[in-house]
Formats: C-alpha cells, structure tokens, sequence
C-alpha cells in the first residue's frame, strides 16, 4: 500500500470493522475530531458504541459485506478475521486497507509524538501521562487502550503539539509509529500467539527502539530486566532510566504503599526532586508515574508541575477499579491477564483487603497464553484466599486440545474450576463475608460479572 498521510483522510469516509474495541474506539473518536466521516460495525452494542454515535458515527451491530459499500478507506485490527466479510468486501472493492497501526501512525504523523509501550503498564502510564501534561497547561493529543477515569475518554485530538499513544506490541506493529520520544516499562514474555520465543519479544522491542527519532529519547526502567537491556543497548537516541535502582537517573526510594494509594521520594541524578504521591496503589504505579516525571522532564517541563499532575490521577477504567461496595464487601474489577499482572495485582488486593479475604474470579485470555504459563498462573493465584476460575477467553484464537482452565487449577491447593458464569457468580455472592476483596480478573469478558456480583450482594443482604 502507498504511503498515506492525513491530508488523505480528510474529507473521505472510514470505515472501522470493530469500531467498539478499544483501539479502534479511540482513533474514530480522532476521526471524527477531524471531520472525517466515520462508519463501522461490532458485534454488539456497548456505550462505547453509543458515545461514538453521538458523535457522528453510523454504526451496524452486524458483520454484512455491503457496511463497506461507498467508504474511501477500511480499517481493522488484527483481532478481525482475514475472512470478516466487510473485509473480504473491502478487498473485492479493491478500497484501500489500513490496520489499526497504521492509520494510529498516520494521526500520530502531524505530532511531536511520545509512544508508551511495554508488556505490562502501557495504558496506566499513557493516561497518567496524558493527565500530567494537561496539568501543566498543555492540550495533549492521546490514544490510549483504555478510559481515563477522570475524563471518561480513550482519545481525544488536543490543541498541543505532543500526542500520547499507547504503543502495542502484541503483533509487532507498533514499529509503524516512528515517535519522537518512547517509554518503555517493561520487556517480558507475552502474546505466545504472535511471539513464539522470549527472545522474539526482545527483537521486536529492539526493532521499536530504532524507529525513535534520533533528536528525540528513551525512557526505560532500569528496574525491569528486559527494559535495562533495551536501554543500555541504544547507541543513537538519547536514554534515561528510572527505578529503585540506585544507577538510574530517575531513582525513587522511601516507597510507602497504602490500601489505595502509594508515595515515595524522587531523586533526579542525586538531586532530591520531592515526593510523588499517587492514589492508585501498587508499586508498579509508582514506577509508572516515575516513567511519566522523566519524560516531562526530558520534554523541558518543571518537575513539580508533573508531580501535582501526578497527585490528581485517578485511575483507568479496568485498572484496580472499584465497581461497589456492599456491606462491607468491596468489589473490584482489573485487566490483569498475564502472570507479572496478576501478582502485582494481588499484592495490591491484600493491601486493600487488610484483615478481610481476597477472593478471585480469574478468566485466563487466550489458550496459548494459559497453555504457556499454566505454572506461573497457579502460584501466582495462590496467593488469594480463593481462586475461582472461569473457561479461557478464546479471544480469536482456535480452542487448544487439552488446554483448559483446569490445567491451572490442578497446579493450585485451592483453586475451583466452575466455567459456568451464572454458578460462579452465584457461589461468591453467597458466600462472601464483610471486609472481603471480591476481584474480577482477566482481559476478557470476565469484567461484565463485577456489576452482577454487586447487584446479587445488594439482594442477598437486602433479603437479609
């Protein structure tokens, strides 16, 4: 396909085959900003759907050939099958294809733009990212994979010159952005499907790393084995480092982690720099927001401007979200689907949880993900004082023989497969107890169950 700029966009209409995922969403959302005419189709109805039809959007609920007829350009993701129908239109109209990743590179082409990208944290730092700088006074563009509590948006077009985009790794595209500046907060073993060996995620991210602008930077967490290797490796862009490692640039120390929230002190180069204080817990958050202050940093911005920019996130949907409390009982709903997530993520869930219990229900995502790490899933769900697990989240993967979520729950002392939603919603709602931690856990459709189980502990002591 030719090169494409926006200029080419402008004035045509795009069509977007799952306009409702979470990508997708936020680059029609741009679209539309720019008045270019925007259609698409889901497979159902969401109020990310209904947020983009208010804004313009003519959207179809269906997969159908003919949603494609009289679109200038097409665009997927690579979760959309090859054989989607509009897709198989699209290239039987000979209309041009663009993937998510590229026509993300395209929006991102008219910016001075940072990518945020990593195996864990991309979405929370991106959204701290972007709040921080619009503390300071800028109006940052942002594509992110997720909602920023505060705003209740994945994307908008800003008025500034940076744009903030959450670089995606999980197919290799994010080499398409070519960005002025990048973070990145971790390289670890993910996406099996795509990534057979640890050692092609460490290519891959080698590969991004040499498509920052030579003028620009990159910021790594020298904590994060994999991230340091990635740093100390560049010999043409510009690096900074971050962590609790006394030798990063950017060092954070006398950590403090709360039920929910987290502080600790910054020291730029041996210079203390004051105290960051977040109220989203964890000490991943922590290394997040210390990623987000030396990118400001880098950029020229004051360093106490980013920290109160930092002080007022609130949070990202899917991310440690608190969906209701009843009776004591706190309800929380998070993304976590790879092992590393997950362990952080329970930490966290004790934290909060104090003396009460922490009780999961865990959906694994992908069976080549829980094929890959059956083990590392069953430790790190042991830490809960119960671990209920739904089926695998095929997402767009074809089911592996043999490979199911009773592969975890055999490797744990007190796991419970119970793959029926109804039945496992059900026995938790009957069974939790005030000061308990209920988590809903996983990348998949496991998230719809956290309103349920609020709703069904509200009847239950109701009836009480």
């Amino acid at each position: 396909m030719m090169h494409r700029t926006l200029k080419d966009l402008i004035g045509h209409r795009i069509h977007f085959i799952g306009i409702g995922g979470a990508g997708m969403s936020g680059l029609a959302r741009i679209a539309l900003s720019y008045g270019i005419e925007v259609t698409g189709s889901d497979a159902k109805d969401s109020s990310v759907v209904a947020a983009l039809r208010i804004l313009g959007a003519h959207i179809e609920v269906t997969h159908e050939g003919d949603h494609v007829d009289g679109s200038n350009f097409v665009v997927f993701s690579t979760a959309i099958s090859q054989q989607n129908p509009e897709l198989v239109r699209a290239r039987e109209l000979a209309l041009p294809i663009l993937t998510r990743a590229q026509l993300l590179a395209i929006l991102m082409s008219v910016s001075k733009s940072i990518a945020v990208a990593g195996t864990h944290g991309k979405t929370t730092t991106s959204s701290m990212l972007a709040v921080a700088l619009q503390s300071c006074g800028l109006d940052p563009s942002f594509a992110i994979g997720g909602t920023i509590t505060a705003s209740g948006s994945n994307a908008h077009k800003g008025t500034g010159e940076l744009f903030v985009a959450e670089a995606d790794e999980s197919d290799g595209s994010f080499i398409e952005y070519h960005p002025f500046a990048a973070i990145v907060t971790n390289v670890e073993h993910d996406h099996v499907d795509f990534f057979a060996t640890p050692e092609m995620v460490t290519e891959a991210f080698g590969d991004f790393a040499t498509t920052i602008n030579p003028e620009g930077f990159l910021i790594y967490c020298n904590d994060d084995p994999g991230s340091q290797a990635l740093g100390k490796a560049q010999k043409v862009v510009s690096t900074i480092s971050y962590g609790t490692n006394p030798d990063s640039d950017l060092v954070i120390d006398k950590i403090e982690l709360l039920a929910m929230s987290s502080k600790a002190r910054v020291v730029w180069r041996g210079k203390s720099l004051g105290i960051i204080e977040l109220h989203v817990p964890g000490h991943h958050n922590l290394l997040n927001g210390c990623a987000v202050l030396a990118m400001g940093m880098a950029l020229g911005l004051e360093h106490s401007a980013i920290i109160a920019g930092l002080a007022t996130f609130q949070g990202t949907g899917r991310r440690f979200e608190l969906i209701g409390t009843v009776h004591g009982i706190r309800v929380v709903d998070d993304y976590g689907h790879h092992p590393t997530e997950i362990d952080v993520t329970l930490q966290a869930a004790r934290r909060y949880a104090g003396d009460g219990r922490v009780i999961v229900i865990f959906q694994p995502h992908r069976y080549s993900r829980t094929q890959a790490f059956v083990n590392e899933f069953a430790r790190v769900l042991n830490q809960a004082d119960r671990a209920v697990l739904l089926e695998v989240y095929a997402a767009s993967e074809k089911a592996i023989p043999g490979v199911s979520s009773q592969l975890i729950v055999d490797q744990m002392t007190h796991g419970e497969f119970i793959p029926n939603f109804i039945d496992a919603t059900q026995t938790l709602i009957e069974s939790a107890q005030p000061g308990d931690v209920i988590l809903t856990l996983g990348a998949g459709d496991v998230s719809s169950l956290a309103p349920i189980i609020v709703a069904g502990l509200d009847k239950r002591f109701d009836a009480e």
